[in-house]
Parts: structure tokens; sequence; C-alpha cells
């Protein structure tokens, strides 16, 4: 993996957590871990993010599995422009998308269930639960999400993908750590400035990853016309 993307996708997850805290911060404030001491808040919040890096992980094996198929036709470097372009267009037209994007009927029945199984696991008190709740909550719909598994493909790799994920997530932790710890500190005040600079990092990331693409070069093959002979010379050959 470059160097410079696993700082892309820290950053990427900790912008992305002010962005998304409105669906994810409930969640948290509502996990059973609040009722027990220190440590237990600790472990429980721990386990629940963890749930949820590891699925951002799974579905950067899924991205990468792509992208690897991609670099082996050689198409690679226009799929790193295009994730770039993806990116910008997103920052340039958010609220279009989002106000003309509707999932399909089965996609929202699908999320419906998910959120029913997330409904039934609040009341967990294990640890397990807790990670279960924060698997599932990994595969709920978030833009952000999205646009980080465009991001992931840059690697080129399976492995380099599901690494970009995890760091994501892991990008995601401070923030939803602090809003199950200290929620009074977590004003909309911060949270609307934090915001803000969610677009200035997605357009860093997109105008990198098109510069990326377009300075990718393939090797390229030559052809041997000649037509290969012994190393015999002409008169060895003769006196044979």
């Amino acid at each position: 993996m470059n160097s410079s993307l696993p700082l892309l996708a820290l950053s990427m997850g900790l912008l992305s957590s002010f962005h998304c805290i409105g669906m994810c911060g409930p969640i948290a404030l509502a996990l059973p871990v609040h009722r027990g001491n220190k440590f237990q808040q600790f472990a429980g919040l721990t386990a629940y993010n963890t749930g949820r890096a590891i699925t951002y992980s799974a579905l950067g094996i899924l991205t990468g599995t792509l992208a690897t198929s991609l670099v082996w036709i050689g198409y690679f470097r226009y799929m790193s422009v295009g994730a770039g372009v993806l990116l910008l267009c997103y920052v340039l037209y958010s609220s279009r998308l989002e106000k003309h994007f509707n999932p399909p009927l089965f996609w929202q029945k699908q999320i419906n269930r998910l959120k029913s199984g997330m409904k039934a696991m609040l009341g967990s008190k294990s640890f397990g639960g807790w990670f279960l709740l924060g698997s599932l909550n990994g595969l709920l719909p978030c833009g952000m999400v999205y646009l980080a598994l465009v991001s992931s493909m840059a690697t080129g790799s399976i492995s380099g993908s599901a690494t970009f994920m995890l760091l994501f997530g892991v990008g995601t932790w401070p923030m939803m750590m602090l809003t199950g710890y200290f929620k009074n500190l977590i004003t909309p005040a911060l949270r609307t400035r934090m915001r803000r600079l969610v677009p200035v990092m997605l357009s860093v990331a997109g105008i990198w990853l098109v510069v990326r693409g377009l300075a990718i070069e393939y090797p390229t093959t030559t052809k041997n016309n000649s037509i290969p002979v012994c190393h015999s010379s002409a008169a060895e050959i003769g006196n044979k």
C-alpha cells in the first residue's frame, strides 16, 4: 500500500465520524454499557466499534477483489481516475445526489430487517453481543463509507483495500468513543464546524486519486520479429 494511503484512510474516518455521528451516535448512547463501571464502559464501546471496523474491512475485501481484477486486465489507471472523479462529483453535487437517489424496494426491506435485528440486540449484556451489534451497524447505508470503499480500490489489492477500510474504521473510534463517554461535549456547533472540513478532505482525496491514476505508467513490450538462428557460422554449417 502506498505510504500516504493509511493517513488518507485515518483522516477520512476521523472527519467522517463527525458527518455520520447523527446515525451511529444514538446507537452508541443506547448501549447498556453506560450502566457499568468505567472498565465495562470502555470494553463495551471498544467491542462495539471493533465490530464496525471489522465489517468495514470485510467490505474492503470485496472492493479489493474488484480492484485486483482491474489491475490484472490493465484498467487500474482508469479506476483510480474514476474514483477521484466520483469523490469530486460528490463534493460538488452531494445535495442533488442525495435528493434523487432512492434505493430499490428490495434493498429497503433488507435494511429494515437489519435495523430490526440491531434493535433486538440493544439489550445485550455481553461483549459478543455488542461486537455483533457494531458489525451489523457497519452494514447500514452510509455515503461516507461508500466513498471510503471507492477510495480503497486505489490500493489495487485485496489486502490493501481491507487494511484501508480497517484504518478508516479505526479513524472513527475517537469520535464514537467520546460520544459514548462524554456526550455533553459533542455539541451541535462542534459537529457543524468539523463537518465543514469533510468536503475539503474529500476534494484533496479526489484530486490525489486523479493525479495518481494519470501518473501510472504501464511497462511497454517490444516485439522481436527476428528469426532465431543457431550460433554456428555459415562455414561451419557447410562443413556439416
